[in-house]
């Protein structure tokens, strides 16, 4: 059973990855990868290990980007971060917190 913290930090992955999907709101869907980006920060090398597929380097430093250049950040690529590459972090994460529970 995973730590508190890493539970913790799993389930706001979870629920940012959703609200960063279902709002429409350009804030919303960058403000949600910074969090997620965070709570990816927290989470165990054994957790990452087990989804080798997805890039955990730039989903724990996207925070960064999107923190430091938020005047220059492209707004479909945004979009594009939300609808194509966090399903399949949400799946992984999914994954972890049926197996924990």
């Amino acid at each position: 059973m995973p730590s508190d913290k890493v539970r913790s930090a799993l389930l706001d992955i979870r629920d940012n990855a959703a609200l960063a999907r279902d709002r429409q709101a350009f804030y919303a869907a960058t403000r949600a990868p910074e969090i997620i980006s965070e709570a990816a920060r927290r989470l165990s090398p054994e957790v990452c290990d087990r989804h080798p597929e997805l890039p955990w380097r730039a989903i724990m430093g996207v925070g960064n980007v999107l923190r430091r250049n938020y005047e220059n950040i492209a707004e479909g690529r945004v979009w594009r971060t939300v609808l194509e590459d966090l399903p399949a972090l949400d799946c992984a994460i999914a994954a972890e917190i049926e197996q924990n529970e």
